[in-house]
Protein backbone atom coordinates (compact mmCIF):
# COMPACT_ATOMS: atom_id res chain seq x y z
CA UNK A 1 0.00 0.00 0.00
CA UNK A 2 1.37 3.13 -1.13
CA UNK A 3 0.53 6.09 1.53
CA UNK A 4 0.72 9.86 0.49
CA UNK A 5 0.79 12.85 3.19
CA UNK A 6 -0.24 16.47 2.47
CA UNK A 7 0.82 18.92 4.24
CA UNK A 8 4.00 17.52 5.06
CA UNK A 9 6.41 19.67 6.43
CA UNK A 10 4.07 21.37 8.73
CA UNK A 11 3.67 20.17 12.73
CA UNK A 12 1.32 17.43 12.12
CA UNK A 13 1.83 16.34 8.40
CA UNK A 14 5.84 15.58 9.99
CA UNK A 15 4.31 14.04 12.93
CA UNK A 16 2.81 11.77 10.86
CA UNK A 17 5.15 10.78 8.91
CA UNK A 18 7.24 9.75 11.94
CA UNK A 19 4.91 7.31 12.95
CA UNK A 20 3.81 6.38 9.42
CA UNK A 21 8.05 5.30 9.66
CA UNK A 22 7.77 3.72 13.26
CA UNK A 23 4.79 1.39 12.07
CA UNK A 24 7.41 0.01 9.34
CA UNK A 25 6.04 2.25 6.38
CA UNK A 26 7.39 4.31 3.72
CA UNK A 27 5.23 6.79 3.05
CA UNK A 28 5.72 9.81 0.56
CA UNK A 29 5.75 13.50 1.81
CA UNK A 30 3.73 15.99 -0.37
CA UNK A 31 4.74 19.28 0.17
CA UNK A 32 4.86 23.02 -1.40
CA UNK A 33 8.31 23.07 -0.98
CA UNK A 34 9.94 20.24 -1.53
CA UNK A 35 13.05 21.11 -0.50
CA UNK A 36 11.76 21.95 3.06
CA UNK A 37 10.85 17.97 3.67
CA UNK A 38 14.73 17.05 2.95
CA UNK A 39 15.15 15.85 6.34
CA UNK A 40 12.06 13.25 6.41
CA UNK A 41 13.80 10.62 5.17
CA UNK A 42 11.05 9.86 2.82
CA UNK A 43 10.16 10.35 -0.79
CA UNK A 44 9.28 14.13 -1.54
CA UNK A 45 6.74 15.30 -4.07
CA UNK A 46 5.72 18.86 -5.33
CA UNK A 47 2.14 19.05 -4.23
CA UNK A 48 0.09 22.36 -3.48
CA UNK A 49 -3.71 22.76 -2.40
CA UNK A 50 -3.90 25.31 -5.13
CA UNK A 51 -2.94 23.64 -7.75
CA UNK A 52 -3.24 19.89 -6.76
CA UNK A 53 -1.79 18.14 -9.94
CA UNK A 54 -2.77 14.78 -10.31
CA UNK A 55 0.53 13.60 -11.38
CA UNK A 56 1.78 13.88 -7.81
CA UNK A 57 -0.68 11.34 -6.86
CA UNK A 58 0.56 8.37 -9.35
CA UNK A 59 0.42 5.45 -8.13
CA UNK A 60 -1.33 6.64 -4.61
CA UNK A 61 -3.52 3.84 -2.91
CA UNK A 62 -4.40 5.90 0.40
CA UNK A 63 -4.29 9.74 0.22
CA UNK A 64 -4.09 11.82 4.14
CA UNK A 65 -5.59 15.00 3.56
CA UNK A 66 -4.35 17.38 5.85
CA UNK A 67 -6.95 20.16 6.23
CA UNK A 68 -5.21 23.37 4.93
CA UNK A 69 -3.62 26.16 7.15
CA UNK A 70 -4.56 28.67 4.72
CA UNK A 71 -7.69 29.97 5.37
CA UNK A 72 -8.40 32.07 2.27
CA UNK A 73 -10.90 29.05 0.89
CA UNK A 74 -10.17 26.27 2.00
CA UNK A 75 -12.86 24.20 1.34
CA UNK A 76 -12.45 24.92 -2.22
CA UNK A 77 -8.85 24.26 -1.93
CA UNK A 78 -9.48 20.62 -0.61
CA UNK A 79 -12.21 20.21 -3.42
CA UNK A 80 -9.26 20.60 -5.53
CA UNK A 81 -7.09 18.09 -3.87
CA UNK A 82 -10.26 15.72 -3.88
CA UNK A 83 -10.47 16.08 -8.09
CA UNK A 84 -6.97 15.58 -8.34
CA UNK A 85 -7.45 12.55 -6.01
CA UNK A 86 -10.04 10.83 -8.27
CA UNK A 87 -8.27 11.95 -11.17
CA UNK A 88 -4.77 9.68 -10.43
CA UNK A 89 -6.88 6.83 -9.25
CA UNK A 90 -6.30 7.19 -5.08
CA UNK A 91 -8.31 4.13 -3.70
CA UNK A 92 -8.92 6.30 -0.27
CA UNK A 93 -9.12 9.89 1.34
CA UNK A 94 -8.10 10.22 4.85
CA UNK A 95 -9.20 13.70 5.78
CA UNK A 96 -8.50 15.67 9.19
CA UNK A 97 -11.96 17.16 10.01
CA UNK A 98 -12.96 18.88 13.06
CA UNK A 99 -14.50 17.09 16.33
CA UNK A 100 -18.58 17.02 15.94
CA UNK A 101 -18.28 17.57 11.88
CA UNK A 102 -21.46 19.37 10.88
CA UNK A 103 -23.00 20.06 14.81
CA UNK A 104 -19.97 22.00 15.60
CA UNK A 105 -21.13 25.68 15.77
CA UNK A 106 -17.72 27.17 15.22
CA UNK A 107 -16.75 29.72 12.17
CA UNK A 108 -13.77 27.29 12.07
CA UNK A 109 -15.66 24.04 11.37
CA UNK A 110 -17.43 25.45 8.30
CA UNK A 111 -14.10 24.37 6.12
CA UNK A 112 -14.26 21.32 7.29
CA UNK A 113 -18.26 20.59 7.24
CA UNK A 114 -17.91 21.85 3.41
CA UNK A 115 -14.94 19.17 2.64
CA UNK A 116 -17.40 16.54 4.54
CA UNK A 117 -19.77 16.92 2.21
CA UNK A 118 -17.50 16.95 -0.84
CA UNK A 119 -15.71 13.52 0.45
CA UNK A 120 -19.27 12.21 0.90
CA UNK A 121 -20.43 13.36 -3.02
CA UNK A 122 -16.69 12.04 -4.44
CA UNK A 123 -17.34 8.35 -4.69
CA UNK A 124 -14.00 7.83 -2.95
CA UNK A 125 -13.88 5.60 0.13
CA UNK A 126 -13.07 7.93 3.02
CA UNK A 127 -11.81 7.85 6.99
CA UNK A 128 -12.96 10.78 8.87
CA UNK A 129 -10.72 12.16 11.75
CA UNK A 130 -12.75 14.39 13.82
CA UNK A 131 -9.86 15.98 15.40
CA UNK A 132 -10.55 17.91 18.22
CA UNK A 133 -8.31 20.27 20.14
CA UNK A 134 -4.22 20.41 19.78
CA UNK A 135 -3.06 20.78 23.61
CA UNK A 136 -0.19 23.01 21.73
CA UNK A 137 -2.69 25.17 20.87
CA UNK A 138 -2.30 26.87 24.40
CA UNK A 139 1.45 25.96 25.02
CA UNK A 140 2.74 28.51 22.17
CA UNK A 141 2.66 31.52 24.24
CA UNK A 142 3.76 29.98 27.71
CA UNK A 143 6.45 31.84 28.21
CA UNK A 144 4.77 35.46 28.00
CA UNK A 145 1.96 33.51 30.41
CA UNK A 146 4.56 32.90 32.99
CA UNK A 147 6.22 35.93 32.96
CA UNK A 148 3.21 37.68 33.20
CA UNK A 149 1.57 35.66 35.30
CA UNK A 150 -1.65 35.06 33.47
CA UNK A 151 -3.52 32.73 30.47
CA UNK A 152 -5.96 34.60 28.59
CA UNK A 153 -9.18 33.34 27.23
CA UNK A 154 -12.83 33.28 26.33
CA UNK A 155 -14.08 29.93 27.24
CA UNK A 156 -15.11 30.68 30.46
CA UNK A 157 -15.50 27.57 32.95
CA UNK A 158 -15.86 25.53 29.35
CA UNK A 159 -14.19 22.18 29.49
CA UNK A 160 -11.89 20.97 26.23
CA UNK A 161 -10.75 17.72 26.06
CA UNK A 162 -7.19 18.57 24.16
CA UNK A 163 -4.92 16.17 23.24
CA UNK A 164 -1.03 16.35 22.33
CA UNK A 165 -0.05 16.66 18.51
CA UNK A 166 1.25 13.14 18.23
CA UNK A 167 -1.47 11.44 19.59
CA UNK A 168 -3.55 12.79 16.12
CA UNK A 169 -0.31 12.12 14.27
CA UNK A 170 -0.94 8.24 15.62
CA UNK A 171 -4.35 8.17 14.85
CA UNK A 172 -3.84 9.37 11.41
CA UNK A 173 -0.83 6.31 10.99
CA UNK A 174 -3.41 3.56 12.04
CA UNK A 175 -6.24 4.47 10.26
CA UNK A 176 -4.09 5.02 6.92
CA UNK A 177 -2.31 1.30 7.53
CA UNK A 178 -5.47 -0.47 8.06
CA UNK A 179 -8.24 -0.44 5.21
CA UNK A 180 -10.86 -1.48 7.69
CA UNK A 181 -11.15 1.91 8.73
CA UNK A 182 -12.84 2.90 5.58
CA UNK A 183 -16.02 4.49 5.81
CA UNK A 184 -15.67 4.91 9.28
CA UNK A 185 -15.80 8.39 11.14
CA UNK A 186 -14.32 8.92 14.21
CA UNK A 187 -14.84 11.67 17.11
CA UNK A 188 -10.94 12.07 18.18
CA UNK A 189 -10.29 14.00 21.45
CA UNK A 190 -8.00 13.72 24.86
CA UNK A 191 -8.96 11.24 27.60
CA UNK A 192 -9.17 14.09 30.42
CA UNK A 193 -11.08 17.68 29.94
CA UNK A 194 -9.93 20.70 31.26
CA UNK A 195 -10.99 24.31 31.86
CA UNK A 196 -8.90 27.48 31.03
CA UNK A 197 -8.22 27.29 35.00
CA UNK A 198 -7.43 23.82 35.45
CA UNK A 199 -4.65 24.69 32.21
CA UNK A 200 -3.39 27.64 34.14
CA UNK A 201 -2.96 25.61 37.24
CA UNK A 202 -1.13 22.80 34.95
CA UNK A 203 1.54 25.60 33.93
CA UNK A 204 1.93 27.42 37.45
CA UNK A 205 2.74 23.82 38.74
CA UNK A 206 5.31 23.15 36.00
CA UNK A 207 6.84 26.76 36.34
CA UNK A 208 6.88 27.05 39.76
CA UNK A 209 5.39 30.26 39.11
CA UNK A 210 1.64 31.80 39.85
CA UNK A 211 -0.31 31.71 36.97
CA UNK A 212 -3.75 32.83 36.48
CA UNK A 213 -6.43 32.53 33.86
CA UNK A 214 -8.23 35.52 32.65
CA UNK A 215 -11.71 35.03 31.11
CA UNK A 216 -12.17 37.90 28.62
CA UNK A 217 -15.53 39.01 26.41
CA UNK A 218 -15.03 37.64 23.02
CA UNK A 219 -14.26 40.99 21.50
CA UNK A 220 -11.44 41.86 24.13
CA UNK A 221 -9.74 38.64 23.03
CA UNK A 222 -9.57 38.85 19.57
CA UNK A 223 -8.24 42.64 20.15
CA UNK A 224 -5.82 40.47 22.65
CA UNK A 225 -5.09 38.17 19.74
CA UNK A 226 -4.55 40.91 17.37
CA UNK A 227 -2.49 42.90 19.64
CA UNK A 228 -0.20 39.68 19.30
CA UNK A 229 0.14 39.65 15.33
CA UNK A 230 -2.50 37.51 14.54
CA UNK A 231 -4.78 39.08 11.30
CA UNK A 232 -7.58 40.23 12.62
CA UNK A 233 -9.79 37.76 10.68
CA UNK A 234 -7.44 34.80 12.57
CA UNK A 235 -8.45 36.75 15.70
CA UNK A 236 -12.16 36.68 15.50
CA UNK A 237 -11.94 32.73 14.33
CA UNK A 238 -10.03 31.64 17.16
CA UNK A 239 -12.00 34.15 19.67
CA UNK A 240 -15.31 32.65 18.06
CA UNK A 241 -13.59 29.00 18.70
CA UNK A 242 -12.44 29.67 22.03
CA UNK A 243 -16.42 31.23 22.90
CA UNK A 244 -18.47 28.44 21.53
CA UNK A 245 -15.39 26.14 23.52
CA UNK A 246 -16.66 27.24 26.60
CA UNK A 247 -20.16 26.00 25.43
CA UNK A 248 -18.77 22.55 24.99
CA UNK A 249 -18.03 22.32 21.03
CA UNK A 250 -14.03 20.88 22.04
CA UNK A 251 -15.76 18.48 24.87
CA UNK A 252 -15.78 14.68 24.25
CA UNK A 253 -15.63 11.99 26.43
CA UNK A 254 -15.86 8.99 24.13
CA UNK A 255 -12.25 8.14 24.46
CA UNK A 256 -11.98 7.31 20.95
CA UNK A 257 -8.36 8.47 20.26
CA UNK A 258 -6.90 6.20 22.99
CA UNK A 259 -8.84 3.30 21.83
CA UNK A 260 -7.63 4.07 18.08
CA UNK A 261 -4.10 4.37 19.33
CA UNK A 262 -3.96 1.64 21.75
CA UNK A 263 -2.65 4.42 24.73
CA UNK A 264 -4.33 6.45 26.99
CA UNK A 265 -3.60 10.14 25.38
CA UNK A 266 -0.45 12.51 26.66
CA UNK A 267 -1.65 14.14 29.76
CA UNK A 268 -1.60 17.85 28.94
CA UNK A 269 1.08 18.50 32.11
CA UNK A 270 3.59 16.49 29.70
CA UNK A 271 3.16 18.69 26.89
CA UNK A 272 3.18 21.83 29.20
CA UNK A 273 6.60 20.57 30.25
CA UNK A 274 8.00 19.91 26.81
CA UNK A 275 6.71 23.73 26.33
CA UNK A 276 8.65 24.57 29.05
Amino acid sequence: MTIAITGATGHLGRLAIAALKARGAAPIALARNPERAADLGVDVRAFDYLTADPAALKGVDTLVLISSSDFNDRAGQHRRVLDAAKAAGVGRIVYTSILRGEANPMILAQDHIATEAALKSSGLATTILRNGWYTENYTGALGAAVQHGAMIGAAGEGRVSSAARKDYAEAIAVAALDAAHSGKVYELAGDTAHTGADFAAAVAQAAGKPVAFVNLPAADYAAALAGFGLPKAAADIFADSDVHAGEGALYDDSHTLARLIGRPTTPIADTIAAAL
